[in-house]
């Protein structure tokens, strides 16, 4: 009698787990357009953590470049941007999964990333830089070869650093769940150096009260990454409707206004077919 519950058991699992990668096979593939559209809502998932591209202000309230552009994307299509916190190490996930539509959020394009997802046009230039404290006598990548560096997990650092390069080097590498536990980390002296996007990198430290403390090393030797928007492989419809959309928002102004909104300038877009 145990071995037959246990069998049962066994069989049971197995077909919930076929059920669920069916589900995550049907999600991925269709084009869910006309499912938007009849909703009037879109679903954005990203880490509510990323300044300045989409954060939780003290009021609670969302905000960022990423979260305006989305928000002027689909105004144009009268639908509603709903935004949805996420693990961001478990993005790609979630997208399969059907519980959001979209990744948003100064979101790079890597070609690892690229055989889990679709890209939308890029939108914003952007590069990894190490920011180290002031006093550390740090200022080149190659003096963290004896230190500790952190990162974001599923980030476009860690995927940068975890690749085939010979520029950055550390003793060790910690990861975080959030860029500003790395911060905390790199005041008490826990780690010596954080890889990061510049775009955050810039903004996080003009917003410190201790802004003169930190040092933001850049290495031409870094390549430029892009920011777009990641969907499902089968919302080909949905990817026509982004790019076209962020188009016009070239055309009109919109978007050099959002860039000085967010940025202080005209930062550099970069649309393509």
């Amino acid at each position: 009698m145990k071995k037959i519950i246990l069998l049962l058991s066994l069989i049971l699992v197995s077909l919930g787990l076929a059920g669920c990668s069916s589900v995550q096979k049907e999600a991925n593939t269709q084009d869910s357009w006309n499912k938007i559209i009849k909703k009037k809502t879109v679903v954005v998932g990203l880490d509510d953590s990323f300044v300045p591209m989409g954060f939780s202000q003290k009021n609670g309230q969302l905000a960022g470049y990423d979260v305006d552009l989305a928000r002027e994307v689909f105004k144009q299509y009268g639908i509603r941007v709903s935004f949805q916190t996420i693990d961001w190490s478990m993005n790609a996930t979630e997208l399969r999964n059907g519980t959001i539509d979209l990744i948003w959020n100064g979101y790079s394009i890597t070609p690892e990333r690229e055989e889990k997802v679709m890209f939308s046009r890029p939108y914003l230039k952007n590069r990894q830089v190490l920011v180290v404290k002031r006093d550390s006598n740090i200022h080149n990548f190659k003096q963290m070869k004896t230190k500790e560096l952190g990162m974001q997990t599923g980030s476009t650092a860690e995927q940068w650093y975890e690749g085939k390069q010979n520029v950055l080097h550390a003793k060790k590498a910690v990861l975080y769940d959030q860029v500003p536990n790395s911060f905390l980390d790199l005041n008490a002296n826990r780690i010596q150096g954080i890889l990061l996007d510049e775009v955050y990198a810039n903004y996080y430290i003009a917003h410190q009260a201790n802004k003169n403390a930190y040092r933001v090393i850049i290495n031409d030797k870094v390549p430029a990454d892009y920011f777009a928007v990641g969907m499902r492989k089968g919302d080909k419809t949905l990817r026509k409707k982004i790019n076209y959309a962020l188009g016009q928002l070239q055309k009109n102004g919109k978007l050099e206004k959002l860039n000085k909104k967010w940025f202080g300038r005209q930062s550099n877009y970069l649309g393509r077919d």
